[in-house]
C-alpha cells in the first residue's frame, strides 16, 4: 500500500512538471494531478498483475509497442475519467504525455532511490 501511495505522488508531481512543458497536457491543479495519479497507479496496477515472463515477453517481441499503446490507452483514459485534466492535441498529446510521463518517472525514482527514500 505504501509503495502505491508512493507511485500516486510520484506520478502526480510527474503530471504537474509536464502540465507545464509543451506537450499538451493541462492539470488545474495539485488535487486534480492526484487523482489523475491514482487513476493511472491502479491502471499500471491492472498491467501488472499479468506474469513477468508475459509482460516481458510481449515487449520484446512487440520491440516496446504493446507496453506503450498500452500507456497511451492509460493516459487517455484518465485524462476522460477526471475532469481537469485534459488533452488539448488529443492522440498527439496523449502519445507526448505518456512518453514525458515514463520519462520523468523514471527520473524521479532513480533520484529517489539514490537518495534512500525508497528500496524497491
Amino acid at each position: 500500500m505504501a509503495s502505491f501511495l508512493i507511485s500516486v505522488v510520484v506520478i502526480a508531481i510527474s503530471l504537474l512538471i509536464i502540465s507545464k512543458l509543451p506537450t499538451g497536457v493541462e492539470v488545474d491543479s495539485p488535487w486534480i494531478a492526484l487523482i489523475a495519479g491514482a487513476i493511472i497507479g491502479a491502471f499500471n496496477g491492472i498491467w501488472g498483475l499479468f506474469p513477468n515472463w508475459f509482460r516481458t515477453t510481449s515487449a520484446i517481441i512487440s520491440l516496446g509497442l504493446i507496453p506503450l499503446i498500452g500507456s497511451i490507452i492509460v493516459f487517455g483514459l484518465a485524462a476522460w475519467i477526471v475532469e481537469g485534466f485534459r488533452l488539448r492535441w488529443g492522440i498527439a498529446s496523449a502519445i507526448i504525455g505518456a512518453i514525458a510521463l515514463s520519462i520523468v518517472n523514471s527520473i524521479l525514482f532513480f533520484i529517489l532511490r539514490q537518495a534512500g527514500l525508497i528500496v524497491y
